[in-house]
């Protein structure tokens, strides 16, 4: 499991944050250096950039240790991941405004770029929708946003098989299995997870254009557009 679950209200299961996303999702330091370079691209280097989800703060140090002119407002609904995103920053946290809540609590902008890294899959469709498009909002014409986070066939076998595949990729990374069954059971019962065509048309309804692929990790995928 990733951010947005129940469990970051809990202050023992935020400790040891930091330990999961590098044991489940293929690629997870490359993807937030993949995420940093697309948005560099085309923002400025004293960008504002928009991060959603941004509780754990390790996409927000992973991009201001890279672009040290940049600026940060990070958003995230629980109160715990924020503490921690300011303990990971240390330093760093002099160049980022965080905000508690959901969407509607980020400042108005216009920001440079966006990133929502591991967190749309915890949203339903329809606030999935009014997310993007609020984001989309507060971005500058042409801006960038990258998201990465589940995106699977939903087919029943298939969605079986690729389940099966995050099982296996999480233990032979080292965890426990019995946690990774649980993140499994949770997964199925809990999240409104689309396929990757669902997310690519989410995202193009929301107003964003030259939608494209860069990252695919078993069932994770990650998509680059612009507002």
């Amino acid at each position: 499991m990733t951010k947005g679950t129940d469990v970051f209200a809990d202050p023992q299961a935020v400790a040891k944050y930091a330990e999961g996303p590098p044991r489940l999702v293929p690629g997870f330091a490359d993807l937030q250096r993949m995420a940093m370079l697309l948005l560099a691209e085309s923002a400025p280097p004293d960008a504002r950039v928009l991060v959603v989800g941004a509780g754990g703060g390790l996409e927000l140090k992973v991009f201001a240790e890279h672009q040290p002119a940049w600026q940060f407002d990070g958003v995230d609904p629980s109160a715990e991941m924020l503490k921690l995103a300011e303990n990971t920053l240390g330093p760093l946290t002099s160049r980022v405004q965080l905000h508690h809540g959901y969407i509607d609590v980020a400042p108005e902008g216009p920001f440079a770029a966006a990133a929502c890294l591991l967190t749309l899959h915890f949203i339903p469709l329809e606030e999935r929708l009014r997310t993007l498009r609020e984001i989309r909002r507060r971005l500058k014409p042409g801006a960038p946003l990258v998201v990465a986070h589940l995106s699977f066939p939903q087919g029943e076998q298939e969605r079986a098989q690729w389940l099966a595949r995050y099982v296996s990729f999480a233990v032979s990374s080292g965890v426990d299995p019995e946690r990774v069954a649980n993140a499994r059971a949770a997964i199925e019962a809990q999240l409104p997870i689309l396929a990757p065509e669902q997310d690519e048309a989410i995202l193009r309804d929301s107003g964003f254009t030259n939608v494209s692929l860069f990252y695919a990790g078993f069932t994770f995928r990650g998509w680059v557009g612009q507002a």
